[in-house]
């Protein structure tokens, strides 16, 4: 079977870097921080008092009058702001495409966490009379956001969500890439939505020991590589990316930002939390990934690592990043982007796959901010693009992102030659 081409012809996001996606890629390259103390709630009991929170977020500012908002988690607020910005940038002209073979296809990990925590709480709260919200459950399921993006743009193609914790985001993009190459999608709506900065998300990754609790220099928490990272800062918001088969891209005239070449998915079978520590899992999927390219390693020239600033995870990559590499390892620039937009969870796939494509179109790596202090188990000949962006030709770039379960996905952009 002779795979169709696929590209990347429109982008959007909402994330604690940028409110669109102009100004998260201006922050990108400054090597902002997104880190802020916690304003949702009340932080006093909890080990960890920050986060990275979407700056000014309003949901009248974007169409949702305060009616619709309370139909809606907020991680479907956000994967609606993301895809309005994302198709309007794609220039589809919605009376001509055939919206049968228009898709949609996101992920999340978490989905609506806290409308389930709100009304559990109000359950407990009350006389155990279960007075739950007829909104409950369509808030909450991790595939609403996917079916309202479809409602509102008509869009009756393939239409779900991807659910593989930090993976998910990527697993969504891996699948929305494979259903139009093999014929069964013209164009899918991809990437993911996370709202993560609750109180049981919060305090469940506190008692994981996942997240970092440097409360006194929160602003620099998120330090992947560096030797007093302490666990991951959460993120929030949501990546879109359109995903549209080549020739019908170029039939319609579109702008092209890049072509995804391939992608990969592999489980660790080691742990629940804990990769393994050779990084088997991640190291096939990143080889899987540049065969299904048809790449070699040679031909890498950024990969934007799963990167969390955990101690076990960040020296777990760079070990499969350098036996796979070998000594390209040492010529290609790697990035954590978490360091500045902090773990989008679910979502940080698909703000990673914009950071990729953006590199792409601007020869710009985006930097791993926050790096102080040497890890004698790391190895600093490898560019790690240490606190100030760097520029660079880049014609292919790698997505790593994994997730509690053992979950490892990779996916692979290039520049687009005809």
């Amino acid at each position: 079977m002779q795979f169709k081409r696929v590209v990347v012809t429109g982008i959007g996001t909402i994330n604690p870097l940028g409110n669109n996606i102009q100004e998260y890629f201006d922050n990108l390259d400054e090597g902002k921080s997104g880190a802020s103390l916690i304003t949702r709630f009340d932080t006093a009991p909890f080990k960890t008092k920050f986060a990275c929170e979407i700056k000014d977020y309003d949901p009248a500012k974007y169409g949702i009058d305060r009616k619709e908002a309370r139909k809606l988690d907020l991680y479907s607020q956000y994967a609606l702001i993301a895809a309005e910005e994302a198709v309007k940038d794609s220039g589809l002209d919605l009376e001509k495409v055939d919206q049968d073979r228009v898709g949609v296809i996101l992920g999340s990990g978490i989905g609506g966490i806290d409308t389930l925590f709100q009304e559990v709480l109000g359950y407990c709260d009350g006389d155990r009379t279960p007075r739950f919200s007829p909104f409950l459950i369509p808030k909450m399921i991790p595939d609403m956001a996917p079916g309202l993006i479809s409602m509102k743009y008509g869009f009756r193609g393939p239409n779900f969500a991807t659910v593989s914790a930090c993976a998910s985001s990527t697993h969504a993009m891996c699948d929305a890439l494979n259903y139009i190459r093999m014929g069964k999608a013209d164009i899918i709506v991809s990437g993911g939505s996370e709202a993560g900065i609750t109180i049981p998300s919060i305090g469940g990754f506190n008692s994981a020991q996942a997240m970092s609790t440097n409360n006194d220099e929160y602003l620099t928490a998120s330090r992947p590589f560096d030797k007093t990272r302490d666990g991951f800062v959460m993120g929030e918001g949501s990546g879109i990316l359109i995903f549209e088969e080549y020739e019908h891209a170029i039939a319609r005239g579109a702008k092209i930002y890049a072509e995804v070449a391939g992608s990969a998915m592999t489980a660790d079978a080691y742990h629940i939390t804990a990769p393994h520590p050779e990084g088997i899992g991640a190291r096939n999927v990143m080889n899987l990934a540049l065969k299904d390219s048809n790449l070699s390693p040679e031909d890498v020239d950024y990969i934007n690592v799963h990167g969390t600033a955990t101690p076990l995870g960040d020296i777990a990559e760079l070990k499969a990043v350098q036996t796979l590499f070998g000594e390209h390892a040492y010529k290609l620039n790697i990035s954590a982007t978490k360091s500045m937009t902090g773990h989008l969870l679910g979502a940080a796939g698909s703000v990673e796959a914009l950071a990729c494509v953006h590199a792409i179109v601007s020869g710009t790596i985006p930097p791993t901010i926050n790096f102080q202090n040497e890890d004698p188990e790391i190895d600093y000949k490898l560019n790690l693009t240490l606190n100030k962006a760097q520029k660079r030709d880049v014609n292919v770039a790698m997505n790593n992102t994994f997730g509690f379960g053992g979950h490892n996905s990779c996916i692979i952009f290039k520049k687009v030659k005809s």
